[in-house]
């Protein structure tokens, strides 16, 4: 397990001239994180605005010369989402036609990232911003804990793929106490390798939740599986039609495993919608876990998930800073933060220097 990161990178200062020819720059979604990103690896951010016009068209003007520079913009997906895109794709442009040597896009949260499956007559979205960011003129993307891992496969450039496990596995660890009486928690069936991994890291029990939750809107009945019209005048008739699908047939939520007077510990990728972990936190109440944990990646919390949090019987949310909270936090005393800027400062400091990324992907399975 990936604790912590070697001495050297507590204080990612890059050794004499290497940081010459690096510049920093950060869109407005997280300029905090950039900060922390920019003070770890010792250098100073690249002059950089970012702003909207009154018909609300994004413009980047870059104030230095970055001409056979190495450019990392650091942009993370955020509520604001497609003003994101928008200014991460303009910066990266505005680089590559001032001949930046290399552009790294380092975007913690990938926006659409839920995205990449077919759906109905949709498509495949995080593969449309895959290629325009490409497009774009980014030449390598850091990102952190994407929803499904299959999505590098839609870039045309390097991506890593770090992972936030060791932070979350470390707090748990030092902040939970008698956290040996704990079992990891699958909010669903779906994300029980991910509750797998960290329950051996932990040498702890795991338990799944399965059941009837809210109706996905991906899953409600429209005039699209109505069957088909067959004209009367066909050549050929067809005496037994095409077989239908069995529906799913649910049973009511209920806890597989034993979380009587333990510690409940769920984990999963982001917390958004809260709702669903709201339902589960009450089901594994009424199971009798006596305090209740949700760790997750993301934190983007939207709409009214601090009142929810608040309200329910979570006893703490941790996530990282991938995600901008700051207003979240101060709305519910229950969501805890944990930095993560020094993994992605190592992560830049090694792709600069030209230095194996193994060390970071130490011990990492498919699971995680």
């Amino acid at each position: 397990m990936l604790v912590g990161l070697s001495n050297r990178s507590q204080n990612c200062n890059m050794d004499g001239n290497s940081t010459s020819d690096i510049v920093i720059l950060s869109g407005n979604s997280h300029p905090e994180l950039a900060d922390l990103i920019a003070n770890r690896l010792g250098v100073r951010k690249g002059g950089c605005s970012v702003y909207h016009k009154t018909n609300r068209e994004t413009i980047v003007e870059i104030a230095d010369s970055i001409r056979g520079k190495n450019i990392y913009i650091i942009q993370t997906g955020t509520k604001d989402v497609n003003n994101n895109i928008m200014e991460l794709l303009i910066m990266a442009y505005a680089c590559k036609t001032s001949s930046a040597s290399s552009i790294v896009g380092v975007i913690p949260y990938l926006p659409y990232s839920k995205q990449c499956k077919m759906r109905k007559r949709g498509c495949i979205v995080s593969k449309l911003l895959a290629q325009m960011m490409c497009k774009s003129g980014l030449s390598h993307i850091i990102t952190m804990d994407l929803h499904q891992k299959e999505i590098q496969g839609f870039f045309d450039c390097p991506v890593d793929n770090l992972r936030a496990s060791p932070f979350l596995l470390q707090y748990i660890q030092e902040s939970i106490p008698d956290y040996r009486n704990s079992v990891i928690v699958a909010r669903n069936p779906g994300s029980a390798k991910k509750a797998t991994s960290y329950a051996e890291r932990l040498r702890l029990a795991i338990a799944v939740i399965h059941g009837e939750q809210k109706e996905a809107e991906s899953d409600e009945v429209d005039g699209r599986y109505s069957p088909p019209c067959i004209p009367r005048s066909r050549t050929m008739d067809v005496s037994v039609g095409v077989p239908a699908h069995p529906a799913k047939e649910k049973p009511p939520i209920n806890v597989v495993g034993d979380v009587g007077g333990r510690i409940a510990i769920m984990v999963d990728d982001m917390i958004d919608d809260v709702q669903s972990f709201v339902a589960a936190a009450e089901v594994l109440k009424e199971c009798g876990a006596y305090k209740i944990y949700v760790l997750a990646t993301h934190g983007l919390l939207s709409s009214d998930a601090p009142r929810l949090i608040e309200d329910s019987p979570i006893d703490e949310v941790v996530v990282t800073n991938t995600v901008p909270h700051e207003l979240q936090k101060m709305q519910c005393n229950k969501i805890k933060t944990i930095d993560i800027s020094i993994l992605i400062s190592e992560a830049i400091r090694r792709i600069h220097n030209k230095e194996s990324m193994s060390y970071l992907f130490k011990n990492v399975t498919l699971e995680d």
